[in-house]
Order: C-alpha cells, then structure tokens, then sequence
C-alpha cells in the first residue's frame, strides 16, 4: 500500500476531517488532535502498513511511523485537506486536558526538557574527567591526580562541568517564563539575581563555610546555586506578574515599567519568601528522594524499575526530571539514571525477542527499529507499537526492569548527568562505573529476552490473527472494486 492510500485509511479511520482539529508531527510520531476519541478506529490504524503504533496521550492520538516516513505521510493528510498545527499549539491544547496532576507535571517537563542538551553535555563531560582523572590512567603520562588538580587544563575542565550548574536557577527561570508566556530574558535575569555573588554562596553555606545573611532579624538569605523548586516557582509567578502587567499598563509605559516592576517584586519575593520557602520544600523532597533511594538490598531499584515504565504510559513520567535535576544539583551524581536505563532496557529486549520469535514480517519489520530505537533511548515504538499490543512482553519486560533495577542499586550505579539511557547513556557511568553499567544492561536485555521469547509472546495470537484477517479483507475488498469497475456491455432480449 503506497502513502497515499495509507494517508486515506488513516483519514477514514480517525473519523473522517470533521473529528480532526489539527494535525502536526515530530521527530517520529503523528500527532493528531481529535474531536472524539470514541469515534477512532484505533484497531484498524495499528493494523495499517507502516504503522509501528499508535497511543493516546496528552489529549493527542500519536500514531508511529519513524524518522524520515513521518514527514512523507504528513503530508499526505494534509493534502487530504487535514487542518496543521505546530507543535506549540497542540501542546497548548493538550495542556487544558487530564487533571491538575497531569498538568503539573507536564508543567515541568516543559520546564526542563529544554535544558537537556546543556545537562546532558555537562555530564558527559563529568563521566570524561571521571574517567582521566585517576592515578592509573594519569600515571601514564606521568602525573597524579594531585597534580593534575592543580593545573590549568583542570581548571578548563571545572568549566565545563559547573557552569551549567551554578547558574541552574537562571537556566530554569528562562526556561520556565519561556513556558508560561513570559520574556526569557527577564526570566534569565531574576534566575542570575538568585546566584548573585553578593550572596553567600549556596555550597559554602551547607559546609559551614560561609553563614547566611539574616534580612529582618529572621529571614536567612543564601545564594540559590543548588536549587530547583524556588527558580521554578519564580519563574512561573514572574511571568503571570509580566503578562498581567502588560495588560495594565499603558503601552507609552510598557517598556519603562515592566520589566521595573516585575524585577523589582520578584526580587523580593524570590529572596525574602519564595527562596526560603521553596528551599525548604526543596529539602523535604531531596531527603524524601534520598531515602527512597536508599533502602536496604536494592529494593529502590526493585521497586522504580518495576514500574517506571507504567509511569511512562501514564504520560507523567517528567516528574523524575524535577528529582534528577535535584540530586544532580545537589550531589553530581543521579542514580535514577541507572535504575530508569534498566527499565527502558527490559522493554527494549522484549521487543527484540518479539522480532525474534514472530514468523509475521510485518511485525519484524516493527519490533527490530523499535527495540533499536528503545536502545538509543526512545522506548515509544516499542511499548506502544510492540510490547503493550501484545500485553504479555510489557508485563514481562515491566519484570526483567525490576531485576535490573535491582541490580543497579545493588551496584550503586549513578550517573554523571540525565536525559540519555542505554547505549548514549554508557558515557555517563565513564568515571569507574562503566563495566558494572555494561554488566547490568546486558544482564536486564537478556533477562527480558528470555522471558518473552519463552513465555510471552506466540505468533497465533488473538491480535496477530486478526491483523491478518484485516489486511486480507483489505485486499479482497480492493480486488472486488477494481474489478467492478471494469467495461462491460450489457444487452437486454427484450424491449
């Protein structure tokens, strides 16, 4: 079936153009917002060819096609007269559905999945150092680490590793008035007010090296190097403060009074009770994070990794963004990390014994780019187009996470930094944990393997079979119309 005909089916089974609001797409996915749910036939999309699934998510039905493809069938619902919507649009919409949980914490996934790339790169750049800055690797050119800590090119190093985190509050005020309609540059500002010199600094404070600065007698004021909550919640309040400022002040006075007001409040608050608030929250949900994390034989990981990608299909998975940045900020090192790269490495080999197993070509040309793309670290095809079609490879897959969560705890695996897993997520763990890191990734791959090759999943499935009967009808019904409308001459004996 060409994209054409494919883009035809998928117009007829979301209902028709009248239950389709608007259409866009990303790097991978279909992106479609629906008038009515119930009017999808859900069945008959993921059935279709070159299909690798679909989910409803976040208010949009996500329909799998890969890299590349999905610019081409983009374009073919468009040219079937499907209204677009860029991605931003969508996401507004879709941010006015699900409960008030589900918006908060797509609130900080919004937040902090901008940050990525300088987080990431950060801890890629901490593995490195990790990784050179020992005696055995140092005794080769012959120096210690002693002295490499003393020169230049580790200050070079210390540069590339802090910065992004001693200015995190800046970061995450941009980012966060980005979000909430707000000027980022005002937003950048507040953040470097947080982390200003002038104030004790943050590190110095927790090591009792320096003493906060006590404002009225009883406020006790620190610079915020380490902190997530109080930039966020700065971030956020100082945009509605800017947008409800615009629509107050004459626009003669807009520019001289705005941004003076907003800095001039959000400073204060973000100082004198945002900041200490916040910091103390900040500190209850640390301790909380660093508890859970630490019970006794690797129950953490047993337990995160049993269930971290149910929270994935949940859509409120960006809830471990705010904890990682946390502990990153905090500490320097994320063992979330681990126990998340187990569990997205069970689904991965269960996708892989699927593609093994099956007979169907259809579903071998699905499984094996899927549990590829679940080992770059994008598990969507596979939990969606694969291992929850299916239930049992989930379900399994959902175990193996478990054991090699567990394993990860049990070897005190953490990151140098979050946002990659799997095979990206190897230079992360370059500080001394790489062969552990190694060890507990193929150990969790061959372990959901395993037990979906043996026990989860059978080619004469309810859901294969049907797939089946589908495409043959699809081809009968389309070899009857052809048919139908070839020339004939019809002559009738009578008058």
């Amino acid at each position: 079936m060409d994209n054409a005909q494919i883009a035809k089916e998928i117009v007829a089974a979301l209902g028709g153009r009248e239950n389709v609001r608007s259409v866009a797409h990303c790097a991978t996915r279909l992106r479609v917002m629906v008038v009515d749910e119930a009017k999808i036939d859900k069945d008959k999309i993921e059935n279709l060819d070159k299909v690798q699934g679909a989910f409803f998510n976040s208010g949009q039905y996500q329909i799998i096609f890969g890299t590349g493809l999905v610019n081409k069938m983009y374009d073919e619902v468009v040219a079937l007269g499907l209204p677009t919507a860029s991605k931003d649009e969508q996401k507004a919409e879709a941010a006015k559905q699900g409960n008030w949980f589900q918006r908060a914490v797509r609130s900080f996934g919004d937040v902090f999945v901008p940050l990525l790339p300088a987080i990431v790169a950060t801890g890629l750049f901490m593995g490195i150092r990790g990784a050179i800055n020992n005696d055995t690797i140092l005794g080769l050119f012959g120096t210690t680490s002693e002295a490499f800590s003393s020169t230049n090119f580790y200050t070079y190093t210390v540069v590339l590793t802090d910065t992004a985190f001693a200015f995190f509050p800046a970061l995450i005020c941009w980012s966060a008035f980005n979000v909430f309609g707000g000027s980022p540059i005002v937003g950048l500002v507040l953040g470097l007010m947080m982390v200003n010199n002038s104030l004790p600094n943050a590190w110095d404070v927790a090591s009792k090296a320096a003493e906060p600065i006590n404002f009225f007698g009883f406020i006790p004021v620190v610079g915020y190097q380490n902190s997530v909550l109080p930039a966020f919640f700065v971030g956020l309040l100082g945009a509605k403060l800017e947008k409800w400022l615009h629509k107050k002040i004459p626009d003669v006075l807009d520019l001289l009074l705005v941004p003076f007001l907003t800095f001039l409040v959000m400073s204060v608050l973000a100082l004198f009770v945002i900041g200490p608030v916040f910091h103390t929250v900040e500190n209850y949900v640390l301790a909380g994070t660093k508890f859970l994390l630490s019970l006794p034989l690797g129950l953490s990981g047993l337990i995160l990794g049993g269930i971290h990608q149910v929270i994935v299909v949940t859509g409120v998975h960006h809830i471990f963004n705010l904890l990682e940045s946390q502990l990153i900020a905090a500490d320097g090192k994320d063992p979330f990390n681990a126990i998340i790269t187990a569990a997205m490495t069970a689904q991965a080999g269960a996708t892989l014994a699927v593609g093994v197993k099956t007979k169907d070509a259809k579903l071998k040309a699905l499984a094996f780019p899927a549990a590829l793309s679940a080992g770059l670290g994008i598990t969507e095809p596979a939990i969606f187009g694969v291992n929850l079609r299916f239930g049992k490879p989930f379900v399994l897959g959902l175990a193996a996470g478990a054991c090699g969560g567990w394993l990860a705890s049990i070897f005190n695996l953490a990151g140098t930094g979050f946002g990659i897993t799997i095979i990206p997520g190897t230079l992360l763990y370059l500080n001394g944990q790489v062969l552990k890191y190694v060890i507990m990734v193929l150990a969790t791959t061959a372990l959901a393997f395993v037990l979906t090759y043996m026990f989860g999943y059978e080619d004469d499935t309810k859901d294969v079979k049907a797939a089946k009967e589908a495409k043959e009808v699809a081809e009968e019904v389309t070899a009857l119309s052809q048919a139908g409308v070839s020339e004939e001459t019809v002559v009738s004996p009578l008058s």
